[in-house]
């Protein structure tokens, strides 16, 4: 009985020294620190650039993992954070649109929501810029602080130190402004970098203003980095250094014209490295200091987070772990996205592996260069668009102002600067076809929202979410994908399906079909009557897309009637629509001409008088429209 007795009082024992073992475990997980810069690619010494000046993530890098394929998804800011804050591809949730408010299933829940379950005390400097709206939270209004503990410029110490219990683990997103677009609006007084010594792309022109707007990024990138170097050390002085996990990343690429918004890895491929001090270094795969090739996204960050906090990530999750040892979860190719940017609605889906690059444009018949009066502000851009109107440009720097072909292929590795397409190279027609072939089914698989257009989908759902509305039975996002991808061929011998399509009782099927009589242009002339039936269609998209068309043919006189009637819509989508369509049809609008200008002008005093909420989008398009007949 004694002995009976002794080893229930060991076993006792045994059970609460494992439970104490447990519960240190817990009070021993890592404290998480996201250092985010804003726009700017890996332009750092630590990825081989020589003119670059950024000796603190240099330092970083030496005794970190270095990430060398590393990407956003969306190559701007407020779809990229969609993306980072829900582990979820912004385009199969409806968010990949640039600044849009559109709802999201009650299911997906923002990473802060996990990690203050499960403990860890979160704080976020200031940045809150996620681009959906909650069930709770009107449409039109932003997400902000109710996700975090704690969100001010002033938290960092108080915040995530002081105002947390004993024992309880932080995490923080220290977000740094200094690289952003707008640092480009405010020169410096004094320069680090020199213009003279500044290497251009060769898609960009040689004018004294690029020079200067590349040498002052330069510039700021290296106050970003002095920055980093600050926050680190107060890490370190508050004896915290030891027991954090540090990330460096930038949200997105950029920022000189042809990198943020566009999806060449100027505007996707980011810096992206991760410490691991020594005591938690059996929570990933790669030693410090050393750098891989491994392909990783944004959307990978909140699975990677939940990791390394010990937590389960949700199954609804499109990212995984970075530092899964799984094959499964090993990504061939980072899948990217571009739609509307402010008011130039575009769509354009991508693929890029350790290779290659494969860009498929949905509306080739759009350059890229749209105007975007933000962008605009930089005298760089100015300086580019003018030198090519004076005939100053060559065939590669032209391009950016041209239509494109629905295709391009880029050989990353020997084109770094992606000027050299591919699609036409029969040595290259495999990869052509594979990397094709693969884009059409993450399309497909994702049920990508993109595809409806925005003034369509604001109108179907009233009553649910744009993820609910394609998993409908009866919605057909295929055959609309599909359409998509006729149309943007440009091809005649298509016209008599997508005639037949512009009758389809789904408005986004016709939509695309009108679309791509626009693409086509004259071409289309066949779809005339048509497309004139398509202008008392039920969909106000589809009835500016058809008037887009008819004016492209020569029928101007009933297109003009229906895009003037458009602007006056109640969604401001469609507004936005319809300035574009006017925008693309150009001296086309001429007869509408003082009727525009006199809306411009109403709506600039409208805007002086702060009576103009919610529309400065639309009078940025209009004006430059204006400008232009």
């Amino acid at each position: 009985m004694r002995y009976r007795r002794f080893n229930l009082l060991v076993a006792c024992m045994l059970l609460q020294l494992i439970h104490i073992s447990t519960s240190f475990a817990k009070d021993e997980r890592p404290n998480i620190l996201w250092i985010v810069s804003e726009d700017n690619s890996p332009l750092l010494g630590a990825y081989g650039d020589t003119y670059a000046t950024t000796p603190n993530l240099d330092a970083l890098a030496e005794k970190s993992i270095l990430y060398t394929n590393a990407f956003a998804n969306s190559a701007v800011c407020a779809p990229t954070r969609f993306s980072i804050i829900t582990g979820m591809h912004a385009n199969a949730m409806g968010t990949n649109n640039m600044r849009s408010r559109n709802k999201i299933p009650a299911f997906v829940k923002p990473y802060t929501y996990y990690m203050r379950a499960a403990g860890y005390y979160t704080t976020n400097d200031r940045k809150t810029d996620y681009n959906y709206a909650t069930a709770d939270i009107p449409k039109g209004k932003i997400v902000t602080y109710q996700e975090w503990e704690a969100i001010d410029s002033k938290l960092w110490d108080k915040g995530s130190y002081t105002d947390r219990q004993p024992g309880q683990p932080f995490f923080h997103v220290y977000n740094i402004q200094a690289s952003h677009e707008s640092s480009l609006h405010t020169p410096l007084t004094k320069t680090q970098h020199r213009p003279e010594n500044v290497s251009l792309p060769p898609y960009h022109p040689d004018t004294p203003e690029m020079r200067q707007d590349w040498a002052l990024y330069y510039d700021r990138v290296t106050q970003m980095d002095s920055l980093v170097g600050k926050k680190l050390a107060e890490l370190k002085a508050a004896g915290e250094l030891e027991n954090t996990i540090v990330f460096y990343y930038s949200d997105h690429g950029g920022v000189i014209a042809r990198s943020k918004r566009y999806l060449y890895d100027t505007g996707t491929k980011i810096p992206f490295m991760v410490h691991v001090p020594e005591k938690f270094k059996h929570l990933v795969k790669h030693k410090m200091g050393s750098s891989t090739e491994q392909v990783i996204d944004v959307v990978d960050l909140a699975p990677t987070l939940f990791h390394l906090a010990g937590i389960d990530s949700p199954a609804h999750m499109h990212g995984h772990n970075i530092f899964s040892s799984s094959i499964a979860h090993a990504k061939k190719y980072t899948y990217l996205y571009r739609g509307r940017m402010d008011v130039r609605i575009d769509l354009v889906r991508a693929l890029r592996d350790k290779k290659f690059k494969y860009i498929r444009n949905y509306m080739p018949h759009r350059p890229n260069g749209q105007h975007l009066g933000y962008l605009w502000r930089a005298a760089s851009v100015r300086s580019w668009q003018q030198a090519c109107e004076e005939n100053r440009c060559n065939k590669i720097q032209q391009r950016f102002w041209q239509a494109r072909g629905p295709e391009e292929l880029y050989d990353t590795e020997v084109d770094p600067w992606e000027v050299n397409n591919l699609v036409d190279d029969p040595a290259y027609s495999n990869v052509l076809l594979s990397m094709r072939v693969n884009l059409r089914e993450k399309n497909r698989r994702y049920k990508d929202i993109g595809f409806i257009p925005e003034g369509e989908l604001a109108r179907r759902t009233h009553n649910m979410t744009g993820y609910e509305l394609v998993r409908q039975a009866s919605f057909p996002i295929d055959l609309v994908i599909e359409t998509a991808e006729i149309a943007s061929l440009a091809k005649e011998e298509n016209l008599d399906l997508l005639i037949k399509r512009l009758s389809h009782q789904e408005a986004s099927v016709r939509y695309w079909a009108a679309v791509g009589c626009s693409i086509l242009k004259s071409k289309s002339l066949p779809a005339k009557y048509a497309l004139i039936e398509r202008l008392k269609d039920s969909s106000a998209d589809v009835q500016i897309a058809a008037a887009e068309a008819l004016a492209h043919s020569g029928y101007v006189k009933v297109a003009l009637p229906v895009l003037m009637k458009q602007l006056q819509h109640s969604s401001p989508m469609v507004r936005i629509h319809t300035a574009n369509a006017l925008n693309e049809i150009g001296n086309k609008a001429k007869p509408v001409a003082e009727a525009l200008k006199a809306m411009v002008k109403s709506m600039e005093k409208l805007k002086a008088q702060g009576k103009l909420p919610g529309e400065n989008y639309l009078l940025s398009a209009l004006s430059h429209t204006v400008l232009k007949l």
